[in-house]
């Protein structure tokens, strides 16, 4: 399904198993493939038909210094809002791996040409993007 990315193939298998938590009033944990009624029904709350799950720490997934991290993501919570986007904090964390958790923001009502935008410019390796259907969708960006 991933073979033709340049992105190591125990990199994609990661992001597919990570549980994408989102915080705020409404918590959800998204899972890729999984539908999910918090989702769902935060979509409909919004007034959205998707939304994005991004980060812009450990870009490549080069892993970062704690400060570095937290650096690129005030950074790119600035950027949202001053493009108006509602998102909601969050973290995602492989649930054996070891690897650190990484902040994060759903985004709520980003397409996914402006969310696989956003991403690469973060240099993220791939996104979550949900459509209507609050789907969880791995979306490789190289």
């Amino acid at each position: 399904m991933f073979s033709d990315s340049a992105i190591p193939q125990d990199f994609i298998q990661a992001y597919l198993e990570t549980h994408y938590h989102v915080h705020g009033n409404t918590p959800a944990t998204l899972k890729v493939g999984e539908a999910n009624p918090v989702l769902s029904a935060l979509h409909e709350a919004a007034g959205v038909a998707c939304s994005a799950y991004i980060t812009a720490c450990n870009p490549f997934s080069e892993e970062q210094k704690p400060a570095r991290n937290a650096g690129l993501q005030q950074a790119l919570a600035e950027t949202l809002r001053q493009r108006g986007l509602r998102h909601i904090d969050g973290i995602g964390q492989h649930p054996s791996n070891g690897w650190p958790g990484e902040a994060s923001f759903l985004v709520l009502g980003l397409a996914l040409d402006d969310a696989k935008a956003l991403g690469t410019q973060l240099g993220q390796n791939a996104i979550v993007w949900s459509s209507a259907d609050a789907v969880p969708r791995l979306i490789l960006l190289r």
